[in-house]
This record gives C-alpha cells, sequence and structure tokens, in this order.
C-alpha cells in the first residue's frame, strides 16, 4: 500500500468526506498508463466544515505527515477555531512526507459545490481501498471554469484524450441506467 492510500484509509477510519478532483483524480479515469496527466500533488475537495477539516488533519498527524498552510506550517494548536477559521477564509491547507506524498485539501472546485460532487462521486478501488474521485465531467468543467493559463493549455494540449476518456465514461454510466419495464 502506498503512502496515498494509507492516508485514504486513514481518512476514511476518521470519518473524512473528501472527494479526489484535479489532474490527479481524472488518471483513475485513464484506461493505460499512455493516457495519465502529469500532476506533482493530489489534490482533495473537502466540504466546508470545520469538524471534517479537523478530522483530516488528524489523519494526516497520525502518519506523521507535516501540514502547511501557504508555504508555512499549519498553525497549533490544530484545534476546532483553527479549522473554523480555515474553512471561513478557504484557506488551502497541504500535507506532505517529504518523499513525494503532496496532498493538497481544498473547499473549492471552480463551478461545484462539494454537495453536488459528493452526490455523483465514483468510487475506484485500488487494492483494499475506496477512492471516492469527483465525475471526469465534473474535473474538466471546473478546469474549464477556474480559466487559469495552465488549465488552458491542460485542456487544449489533451481535447483528445479527455473526450475520449468521457465519451467511455458516459457509455459506463448509460449501462448502468436502469431502464424502464415495458408495460
Amino acid at each position: 500500500m502506498d503512502g496515498f492510500e494509507r492516508l485514504v484509509e486513514r481518512l476514511h477510519r476518521e470519518g473524512v468526506r473528501f472527494v479526489v478532483i484535479g489532474l490527479s483524480g481524472a488518471n483513475y479515469y485513464a484506461r493505460s498508463a499512455r493516457a495519465l496527466f502529469v500532476t506533482h500533488d493530489r489534490d482533495l475537495f473537502l466540504p466546508p466544515d470545520s469538524d471534517n477539516t479537523l478530522a483530516a488533519w488528524r489523519a494526516c498527524e497520525a502518519l506523521n505527515l507535516d501540514l502547511f498552510c501557504g508555504d508555512e506550517p499549519l498553525d497549533r494548536p490544530r484545534d476546532r477555531l483553527l479549522a473554523e477559521r480555515v474553512v471561513a477564509h478557504q484557506a488551502l491547507t497541504s500535507a506532505t512526507d517529504g518523499a513525494g506524498l503532496d496532498v493538497e485539501f481544498t473547499f473549492v472546485m471552480a463551478g461545484f459545490d462539494f454537495e453536488r460532487v459528493w452526490k455523483r462521486r465514483r468510487v475506484f478501488r485500488v487494492g483494499e481501498v475506496e477512492i471516492p474521485v469527483a465525475r471526469l465531467a465534473h474535473i474538466v468543467e471546473s478546469k474549464r471554469r477556474a480559466g487559469r493559463d495552465k488549465d488552458r493549455l491542460f485542456l487544449a494540449t489533451h481535447a483528445e484524450a479527455l473526450r475520449d476518456l468521457m465519451e467511455l465514461e458516459r457509455r459506463r454510466q448509460a449501462r448502468r441506467k436502469p431502464r424502464p419495464k415495458p408495460p
């Protein structure tokens, strides 16, 4: 089990609600290693809930991950008051093991609120760990709405691959929908 799988397992144990988004989320839809998108971290979308945020930090601490807010270590004490301030300011926090596991906790996904993404999430099983991931269409639309230069470049560079992946996902969803029974 790699570091990210251990973190996901611990987040589940702590009862943390989260959804993987961004390029790391898009990679779960890839059909082969050739279709993977390069990214240096994993983005986890959290609901704007201080108790959930505090539980996510506890999970990171249990795995000896260092927590940051921006370039600075996350303040102590890591209590409800700090979590409430972080949520109120939608501050990005990150966790790292300093050896390649880098995770960002965000409360923002351009164009989407957490509950909408949570309800439509897809769960991927990696080994024994279930990983909740935003729908590929939501990830792509969020990148489009964010409008950052790096997102526009990503969308333009990978337009064909993303179209193919979204079509595969659409067909998979259509097969899973129950068909109405004839009268």
